[in-house]
């Protein structure tokens, strides 16, 4: 037996086996993940990012001052792009069987982050960056849980994880161009 052969299955099985279970959808008998772990973990996932969406949302609504202007145009950009991890993720909590809870009833408890509302527009940013910062930390950890048992859920949060940082960046510079000093240290 030559090594590409050593790990394939027969083609005829996974005919056998596709077939005999199509009301799982895309969920094969070779799913390694806890279905009903990962689908709860999403729905954490969907409120975080339904509250950041609301939380930029706001604050691009309600930044006022001279230098606003710039900065409301990067918390719609933000608000968009986090409505798009919102999709993301609700379409593989669909995927994997379960239905997605968009129910604002009890959001709050179910997101990793808050909705803190700034008094100005400096306020306004620091709580996102403080957002952002916990949604890196709390998606770093959960793609070392997913690892190799669910990897397309992994490789979604990766790709959400890439924005996150992104904007928590993004968050720091207006931070430092609001306040006129880095925060940054050479050293991190």
């Amino acid at each position: 037996m030559n090594r590409e052969q050593s790990f394939l299955t027969d083609v005829r099985e996974l005919r056998a086996r596709a077939r005999a279970s199509l009301q799982q959808g895309p969920v094969t008998p070779d799913y390694q993940g806890d279905l009903k772990k990962t689908i709860e973990i999403l729905q954490s996932v969907l409120a975080t990012e339904i509250v950041c969406v609301l939380r930029y949302t706001m604050n691009a609504v309600a930044a006022r001052g001279l230098s606003s202007d710039p900065v409301k145009e990067e918390f719609d950009e933000h608000a968009k792009e986090e409505q798009a991890h919102m999709r993301a993720v609700a379409e593989r909590i669909n995927q994997l069987g379960g239905t997605p809870d968009f129910n604002p009833e009890g959001l709050l408890t179910r997101s990793a982050s808050q909705y803190s509302v700034g008094a100005n527009l400096v306020e306004m940013i620091k709580e996102n960056l403080v957002a952002e910062r916990i949604a890196c930390e709390h998606y770093r950890e959960l793609i070392r849980y997913f690892g190799d048992k669910d990897p397309t859920t992994r490789v979604m949060m990766e790709g959400i994880l890439t924005k996150e940082e992104e904007h928590a960046n993004d968050m720091h510079d207006l931070l430092v161009a609001q306040e006129g000093k880095p925060m940054l240290s050479e050293s991190a």
